[in-house]
């Protein structure tokens, strides 16, 4: 049990820092509530999940061929870049209460899906200290227990969701518009920051 809870707890830790992700539940769930910040976050778990099926599988190989991983840097950037230039058009356009509430659920959950499994930083995680730990339990486990442990992982990272959006709805009911447009504004430049930085690594590997 104790192994277990120290997998809830790295699912915790990889969840913590602030990356796209997080940026994007802060302001989905400042201006729209608990839903939409959950939803991203559920979105980027399904991403999550697959790339540890991925790992489970053995394709981990064909991510690191030159062309795929210049492609997901390219990608990577635009879903980013795009997806801060969106909240900082949606400025003019903020309130503190539910009536801005108008984004679609499907859109929101896409928007974190495409967000984690277009992220290079999501995928050398995955592949490469998530694939480092696998290997590692697979000497003193058998499958039954790397996929408990995998679950654990999994749980970690529905906690840190639920905590995001947790807070961030709440923080909503004490914030001017002003400092709502802030935090927006503060938002979408790291979204696209985070987007350039990709899109730089892409042209590096393709003209560097």
């Amino acid at each position: 049990m104790s192994i277990f809870i120290s997998y809830i707890f790295l699912g915790l830790t990889i969840s913590a820092p602030l990356g796209p992700v997080n940026a994007a539940q802060i302001d989905k769930g400042i201006k729209m509530g608990f839903l939409h910040a959950w939803l991203i976050g559920l979105g980027a778990m399904l991403a999550d999940i697959m790339y540890i099926s991925l790992v489970f599988l053995g394709l981990v190989n064909f991510i690191h061929l030159p062309f795929v991983k210049t492609f997901l840097w390219l990608f990577g950037g635009f879903v980013l870049v795009y997806t801060g230039i969106e909240t900082l058009m949606s400025l003019n356009g903020l309130r503190s209460d539910r009536s801005s509430d108008t984004s679609s659920h499907w859109k929101t959950l896409l928007t974190g899906f495409l967000m984690s499994v277009s992220s290079p930083l999501s995928i050398i995680f995955w592949i490469g200290i998530y694939g480092s730990v696998l290997a590692q339990t697979a000497a003193s486990a058998n499958n039954h227990d790397l996929l408990q442990y995998s679950i654990g992982i999994v749980l970690g990272i529905i906690i840190w969701d639920f905590a995001m959006a947790g807070i961030a709805s709440i923080f909503r009911s004490y914030l001017t518009s002003r400092i709502l447009t802030l935090i927006s504004i503060v938002s979408g430049l790291s979204l696209i920051g985070f987007g350039g930085y990709f899109a730089a690594q892409a042209f590096q590997a393709l003209f560097g």
